[in-house]
């Protein structure tokens, strides 16, 4: 069957429903069958916020495939970038050697969830006898719009499987990095994580969070219609503060979350601290059908450890109390190791169209692999978990 392809400038001319009816069963059976990010809800709170859009260098051009009724089969969520900030999977080095030897590495095609290290499908096709004839189009469709619009790359971050299969298949460069996630082994309570743990680790960990409990803290888990907008105007003000100095300039607005709020506050989780009467640090994550996913942090007074407490150690209770499989802790920080995470590779697939970019890239890949593989079983035997001489 031949697939029309089509270009999106924008989730307001997609129909919501068709669009998560392939985003919502693009999932394989390892996968979160929910992945919260792909929603047209919160793709969309994106572009109506102003957060992504041509100013903010995130132009959407998200490329549809239609069967011969009109009907959506398959979807990417693609942006037009004009630089490489908000990504997480870096590329500045490419971009730098290439325009010093005369290129133009911007504008290039990304094909991701903005803002967001969390791995899902890219490829939003429904299982089914022309799934993989859908993908071959989708991709097919995202090097035709490369060379309409004379990009020099395109880039799809954070891939499960199945869509990492089809791009390298279709001879994208594959990029490996790592992340840290907490797996639930079955756990009914707390204390039993911890007695997984070796006893000095254990130590540790109650150790933290005792103390980040200390002043008179407390903790609230709020969700669904307990989220108000008093919450989300404590909230952004923590986030502002923290990703300021962080970062320099946070990438998301208060209405961004405010639309959220609207459109999938039973998918939202907002772990709030409170000190004398008030909310001091608070942390966002989005709940999918079997993990939790951790966003963003942040607080307007410091406390010793209240960071692991709030984003760590909070998260992978409530995975507990609801039967989540996995906790993601977002990128980066190998501090998660001693909390009960685990390291993970997460994956990249990049097709670059200049030969002379593409073999350097390629060399430097090949390389980074094999360290990754062996930087992430390295940090697998450090995991705080009880060897099995001590079970």
């Amino acid at each position: 069957m031949v697939f029309q392809i089509k270009i999106a400038q924008g989730l307001k001319a997609v129909d919501a429903a068709a669009w998560d009816a392939c985003a919502l069963q693009a999932g394989s059976d390892e996968d979160d069958p929910f992945n919260p990010f792909v929603s047209h809800a919160f793709l969309s709170a994106l572009e109506d916020s102003g957060c992504v859009g041509r100013k903010a260098g995130w132009a959407p051009v998200h490329i549809l495939a239609e069967d011969e009724g009109g009907k959506l089969a398959g979807a990417a969520p693609c942006y037009v970038k004009s630089h490489s900030m908000g990504e997480y999977v870096f590329d500045h080095s490419w971009a730098d050697a290439y325009e010093r030897a005369g290129g133009r590495y911007y504008p290039k095609l990304q094909v991701a969830v903005p803002f967001t290290p969390v791995t899902g499908p890219r490829l939003l096709v429904p299982a089914g006898p022309q799934a993989d004839n859908v993908r071959a189009h989708l991709i097919a469709g995202l090097r035709a719009l490369r060379d309409q619009i004379g990009a020099s790359s395109i880039h799809a971050t954070f891939l499960q499987q199945t869509d990492l299969t089809a791009l390298t298949g279709q001879a994208f460069l594959r990029r490996d990095d790592q992340q840290f996630h907490w797996f639930n082994e079955g756990y009914g309570t707390f204390d039993d994580f911890l007695a997984a743990l070796a006893s000095r680790k254990r130590k540790v960990i109650k150790r933290e969070r005792r103390d980040a409990l200390g002043n008179g803290i407390s903790i609230e888990w709020l969700t669904g219609s307990e989220i108000t907008e008093a919450h989300w105007d404590a909230f952004f003000a923590f986030y502002m503060d923290t990703g300021s100095r962080k970062w320099g300039r946070p990438y998301l607005n208060r209405p961004f979350f405010s639309l959220i709020g609207e459109r999938m506050a039973d998918r939202i989780l907002l772990v709030m601290a409170k000190r004398a009467g008030r909310y001091i640090a608070g942390a966002i994550n989005l709940i999918g059908d079997k993990r939790l996913y951790g966003r963003n942090w942040g607080c307007i007074e410091d406390h010793p450890f209240l960071h692991f407490e709030v984003c760590y150690y909070q998260a992978i209770a409530f995975a507990i109390a609801r039967g989540l499989e996995r906790v993601e802790a977002g990128a980066q920080g190998e501090h998660k190791l001693a909390r009960g995470y685990r390291p993970v590779i997460t994956s990249s697939a990049h097709d670059i169209a200049d030969p002379s970019l593409r073999r350097a890239v390629q060399a430097y890949l090949d390389q980074e692999r094999r360290y990754m593989s062996e930087a992430v079983d390295e940090l697998a035997e450090a995991t705080p978990f009880k060897h099995r001489e001590e079970s």
